[in-house]
C-alpha cells in the first residue's frame, strides 16, 4: 500500500476508528444485555466485537507496515525493542493529543454550552491522559534502561563462554567504571550521563548526589542496593607453573 495516497490513508484512519469504536460499542451492548439476562443476546454482541478488533487490527497493520511481525522469534533482541518502542511512540503521541488538545478544546465547548457534566467528564479524561502518556514514557525510558542491563549480561555471558574455553577466568575489571552503579538486584546500571530524569535526576548528575530515597526505576530496589560497577573481564591465568612442569621454562 502506498502510505504517501492521502486520501487512502485518511480512509484508513476513518475505518480503523469506525471499527475501533463498533467494538467498544458492542461491548457495552453485551455486559448490558448480560445485565438484564439476556445471555444469548450478549453473546451475539461479543462475538461481533471480537470480529470487528480483527476489522481494525487489518486496517491498522496497513496504516503501521514497520509493526507487523511475520516470524517473532526471527528477530533479534533489538528489533524487539526497536518494535515495542515505536509502540510505546504511538501511545504517548495518542495520549499528549488527548490531554494537550483534545479534551480541553472539548471541555471549552462543553463550558460554552453550559454542559457542566460533559465539562466534568472531558477534564478527568485530561488529567486521565497525561498520566497515561507519563506512564508510557517512563515505559519508553525503561527500555533505554533495559539495553544498559542486556548488554551487561551478553557481556557476562561472553565472558563466561571464553572461560569455559579454557582461555582465562570470568571476572570483573580492577576498577570501577567511571561514575556507573550498578543495582544488585536487577542489573540496572545508573549513567551520571544520563541520570534518571523520569525520577527527577537531572543528567550529570554523580550517583552520590542523587538523594537518598532514590528507588531504582526498574525494579524499586533503594539506592543502597547499588554498588561501583565492574564491567566483566576474561582474567588470564598465570601460565607460568604450567609451562614449568611441561619443561617448556
Amino acid at each position: 500500500m502506498d502510505l504517501n495516497n492521502p486520501v487512502t490513508c485518511a480512509n484508513l484512519e476513518a475505518a480503523f476508528a469506525g471499527e475501533s469504536q463498533a467494538n467498544r460499542k458492542y461491548l457495552f451492548f453485551a455486559d448490558l444485555a448480560k445485565s438484564l439476562g439476556h445471555h444469548e443476546l450478549a453473546r451475539l454482541f461479543r462475538e461481533t466485537a471480537n470480529q470487528e478488533t480483527q476489522h481494525a487490527f487489518a486496517h491498522f497493520r496497513l496504516l503501521h507496515p514497520e509493526l507487523v511481525v511475520e516470524d517473532p522469534s526471527a528477530l533479534s533482541q533489538e528489533q524487539k525493542d526497536t518494535l515495542l518502542s515505536r509502540c510505546l511512540q504511538l501511545a504517548i503521541e495518542g495520549e499528549t493529543y488527548e490531554y494537550e488538545q483534545m479534551y480541553p478544546e472539548f471541555a471549552a465547548a462543553a463550558r460554552r454550552e453550559r454542559d457542566s457534566s460533559a465539562q466534568a467528564e472531558f477534564e478527568e479524561q485530561i488529567d486521565e491522559s497525561r498520566e497515561h502518556a507519563g506512564l508510557f514514557r517512563k515505559a519508553a525510558g525503561n527500555f533505554g534502561l533495559l539495553t544498559a542491563i542486556e548488554q551487561h549480561h551478553a557481556q557476562q555471558y561472553g565472558v563466561a563462554l571464553e572461560a569455559l574455553r579454557g582461555r582465562g577466568t570470568a571476572g570483573v575489571a580492577d576498577q570501577p567504571a567511571a561514575g556507573r552503579w550498578i543495582c544488585r538486584v536487577c542489573s540496572m546500571i545508573y549513567d551520571p550521563a544520563l541520570g534518571d530524569p523520569d525520577s527527577g535526576i537531572a543528567p550529570g548528575t554523580p550517583f552520590e548526589a542523587i538523594p537518598d530515597d532514590w528507588e531504582c526505576p526498574i525494579c524499586g530496589t533503594s539506592k543502597g542496593s547499588f554498588m561501583p560497577y565492574r564491567e566483566p573481564e576474561l582474567q588470564q591465568q598465570d601460565r607460568e607453573p604450567e609451562l614449568q612442569r611441561q619443561g617448556t621454562l
